[in-house]
């Protein structure tokens, strides 16, 4: 009886071993399936400089610095997506809609990129943040088809274009003379911090909420048409155009 005790206890023991090793395996898989991959190059930089991004999804960083170079820096999750920049007549492309064309569920990309101070900057994604730092360059460009939030600091730039559908907009930066700034966005709040001393012919518009904010702008120049629906006016001599649309959401200007 005791040894039929001992023979049921060592396999009972055994089928106990291989439940607990089962569960190890089950428990790291997961760790191991979300393990990300990372690329990264560095590109010599031209006089004039400029980036072309297409994302489909992941937060996208570019960061103005002082070095005639270009590093890319990208950090794919599972699935992992292809990346091919190209460079053409000193322009870099990174087009990650075409370089996965046809491969179906891809991971997010998350992008780190630096940029000479005075690069034109010009990104796109679907969804995902879009965040652009001193950067000086002829142009800074930066949409979100879908879902997002768009932030660019430190900008001076004579062309700016922010454009998102869900999400904010913050743009802290110079209003440059004979400079276009526009300003788009189906939902969300956009903040405009912009020097006291720019000068600027305004329209801005915010059709279902009426939330305009002008700050220390609101003047004698400035008209409110359509109940309040939309703001044009001009601040100083007008020297350059801004242009602010809100569907849904509100817009407001920060002197400093």
């Amino acid at each position: 009886m005791a040894r039929v005790l001992k023979n049921r206890f060592h396999c009972f023991a055994g089928k106990t071993t291989i439940l607990l090793l089962l569960s190890v395996v089950f428990f790291f898989a997961p760790l191991e399936a979300s393990a990300q991959r990372r690329f990264s190059k560095t590109y010599p930089a031209t006089r004039n400089v400029r980036l072309t991004l297409t994302n489909r999804s992941g937060t996208v960083t570019v960061e103005g610095w002082n070095r005639p170079e270009v590093q890319v820096q990208a950090y794919m999750e599972t699935p992992a997506a292809a990346v091919n920049p190209q460079v053409v007549d000193g322009t870099i492309f990174i087009n990650m809609v075409k370089d996965n064309y046809g491969r179906g569920d891809i991971g997010s990309v998350n992008f780190t990129i630096r940029v000479p101070f005075d690069a034109a900057v010009d990104i796109e994604t679907k969804v995902g943040n879009l965040n652009v730092s001193s950067v000086r360059g002829s142009l800074v460009r930066a949409k979100i088809s879908s879902d997002g939030d768009i932030t660019l600091t430190n900008i001076s730039a004579p062309m700016v274009s922010a454009e998102n559908g869900i999400g904010n907009i913050f743009f802290d930066g110079d209003i440059q003379s004979g400079g276009i700034y526009r300003f788009t966005s189906m939902s969300g709040d956009i903040n405009l911090r912009v020097p006291f001393n720019s000068s600027f012919k305004l329209v801005a518009t915010a059709p279902s909420t009426r939330r305009i904010n002008l700050g220390s702008f609101s003047g004698g120049n400035m008209r409110f048409i359509g109940d309040g629906r939309r703001v044009t006016g001009q601040v100083g001599d007008g020297s350059s155009y801004l242009t602010v649309t809100n569907q849904r959401g509100s817009i407001a200007f920060i002197r400093r």
